[in-house]
């Protein structure tokens, strides 16, 4: 829960430029173009140092390098409230994007330590839920904290909650072996999957792989190749989506608070349904293979239903298609943060983690700037939409094609055998 609140912060946080960014127009005069470099720019530094933040997560450990992360992404989110240029902004996103690196990776190891297995898919659900809360939590608060005290406010209040974290994270989080009031019998539960990766292809006492190795790997490029299509899609909910609303839907500030938390709440019982279901197929003994591919493949195409609502009449229609694609997208992205912990040793996992986010975040540095560029050459959404769901179908193929078989990655080096 620990988790799932930090990822809520983290949603709240990098989610308060979008809700805020159509009444700070008249401060700054931005043209849409602008508007989408300014929605990039967090992603771009964002996708850049997700590697080094793995890296420093599986040698350093999730407590120091979480809090840290959070710690950092809150300072440079309070210190918008203060910006006065375009430049200063765009700097300002950018710092966001290298505090909130280490957030998922982080998250994730923090599972392969806590749970088994069998039970990760809905442990992962729970912290992933986190970042639609923050997500559906953002745009009725940052919306009531502007009605009320202006969009720098609404800065002021996403920072202090963070630092709040930040200091929690530090004084309770441990490791289940130095964790006081976990018992013997909970051990051997948390444990039982090391003594299967150790009886297995999987080695949780190795030290981490290289990264060149893991780019080696057709596996971890199905994996990075279907969240960048993924998260394509997802960063229009979390940047153009409250603008869609309001130009090209007419939502007032009370409608776009209201209405605009709907999609966001979809995603949560979709996160919730996806660790439910992927452990449920688990326990009936489908293979793990079948239950990812099939959880990954069948919700990236039911995220597709976004380009209906590209062309839907009226709002309300819109609106409920799009809570279905984000909800589906909710459902897929547990899946896909399951996965590192289901092809690498637990000393990699944050590595994997990181890298595959890495490659998804390109996705979400492309996606506000393309969106806005071709929002500003047609003047509707309509078109953007559109290819966001033929990316969503190619990214389908990604992870049905191009992971041939979801299974623990071979290490030479420790098996003596060839790749």
């Amino acid at each position: 829960m620990f988790c799932a609140l930090g990822l809520a912060i983290n949603y709240i946080d990098r989610s308060a430029i979008s809700v805020s960014l159509p009444f700070m127009t008249e401060d700054f005069h931005l043209t849409p173009t602008e508007k989408g470099l300014i929605l990039s720019a967090f992603s771009w530094s964002y996708a850049l140092m997700q590697i080094p933040a793995g890296r420093l997560i599986d040698r350093f450990g999730e407590r120091v390098m979480f809090g840290a992360s959070v710690l950092v992404w809150s300072l440079f989110t309070a210190a918008t409230a203060g910006v006065s240029s375009f430049a200063a902004l765009m700097g300002l996103r950018l710092g966001l994007g290298v505090g909130e690196a280490g957030a998922y990776p982080a998250a994730a190891k923090t599972v392969s330590q806590w749970f088994p297995l069998r039970l990760r898919g809905r442990a992962t659900s729970v912290y992933d839920s986190g970042a639609r809360i923050g997500s559906a939590a953002a745009t009725p608060i940052i919306a009531l904290i502007i009605g009320l005290f202006g969009w720098r406010a609404a800065f002021v209040f996403a920072g202090a909650i963070g630092v709040l974290w930040a200091i929690g994270w530090w004084a309770w989080y441990r490791r289940p072996e130095n964790k006081a009031g976990v018992n013997e019998l909970e051990l051997e539960i948390i444990h039982e999957s090391h003594r299967e990766q150790s009886s297995g292809n999987l080695h949780p006492d190795a030290k981490p792989m290289a990264i060149l190795d893991l780019f080696k790997q057709r596996t971890v490029w199905g994996m990075m190749l279907g969240f960048f299509c993924l998260n394509f899609m997802i960063t229009f909910f979390l940047t153009w989506f409250p603008s869609y609303l309001v130009e090209e839907r007419g939502f007032n500030l009370l409608k776009l608070g209201v209405f605009g938390m709907i999609p966001p709440l979809a995603a949560i019982l979709g996160s919730w349904a996806g660790g439910i279901v992927g452990d449920h197929l688990l326990a009936r003994g489908w293979s793990l293979n079948k239950v990812r591919k099939t959880c990954l493949v069948g919700g990236m195409m039911v995220c597709s239903v976004i380009a209906l609502a590209a062309v839907a009449p009226e709002a309300w229609q819109a609106l409920v298609l799009m809570s279905i694609s984000y909800a589906a997208a909710a459902f897929t992205i547990v899946s896909i943060w399951c996965l590192p912990a289901d092809v690498v040793d637990s000393s990699t996992v944050a590595t994997l983690g990181s890298t595959q986010n890495f490659f998804s975040n390109i996705g979400s540095a492309l996606s506000p700037i393309v969106i806005g560029a071709l929002y500003g050459a047609t003047g509707s959404f309509q078109v953007p939409l559109l290819l966001t769901a033929a990316i969503i179908v190619a990214g389908a193929l990604c992870f049905g094609l191009v992971i041939k078989k979801v299974e623990p990655i071979r290490r030479p080096e420790l098996t003596g055998t060839t790749a």
